[in-house]
């Protein structure tokens, strides 16, 4: 029983009640962005499980980003925790024109290391509210590696239709994203 499940929806959350409604996996010379798009409004939460690897560039845990149905505009905002065994950071914004979601596995780590996410988009087709999603991502480089928790926000309160992921570098090839519907109770 998935336990980010449980805790978007407040009670316990049968196999059932998960729906797979896209996935996406990178090929070959990867890609600088992967999106799903015309999301249906007939869940109560969204959930994205992933494995990521950001190619060429620099940055020992580059960040993926989202934005919604296209809102470029500085109406985002994320916190961030990061563990690694040793030392715990912090890091947050506002009034940026994207969520800054998820860490990743990047270029200058071991190769063909993945990083494993799962991020839940709570109500995302309510009206009456703006929208949150909460991250959990880690790592395991042969003995070391980190944990990151993060949660953002979009200060809207338009349905969310479609979701846009990026990085400052592309996305390495077998990078996978799978978006789930998860049924309101």
């Amino acid at each position: 029983m998935p336990i980010l499940g449980i805790l978007a929806s407040s009670t316990r959350v049968a196999a059932g009640d998960f729906e797979s409604i896209a996935t996406v996996t990178v090929g070959s010379g990867g890609s600088s962005s992967v999106e799903f798009t015309s999301i249906p409004s007939t869940f109560a939460h969204l959930q994205i499980r992933g494995i990521s690897r950001l190619g060429s560039g620099s940055g020992t845990l580059p960040t993926i980003s989202l934005q919604f149905n296209g809102d470029t505009g500085a109406n985002y905002a994320s916190h961030q925790i990061r563990a690694d065994g040793s030392s715990v950071s912090t890091d947050a914004g506002s009034n940026q024109n994207q969520i800054a979601a998820i860490s990743s596995a990047g270029n200058t780590q071991t190769a063909s290391v993945f990083s494993g996410t799962v991020l839940d988009l709570l109500d995302y087709a309510n009206t009456n509210k703006f929208k949150t999603i909460r991250a959990l991502t880690a790592a395991d480089f042969n003995g070391t590696g980190w944990f990151d928790f993060r949660s953002g926000l979009w200060r809207s309160t338009s349905a969310v239709t479609s979701i846009k992921l990026y990085g400052a570098q592309s996305f390495a090839q077998y990078s996978h994203f799978a978006l789930y519907g998860i049924k309101s109770a």
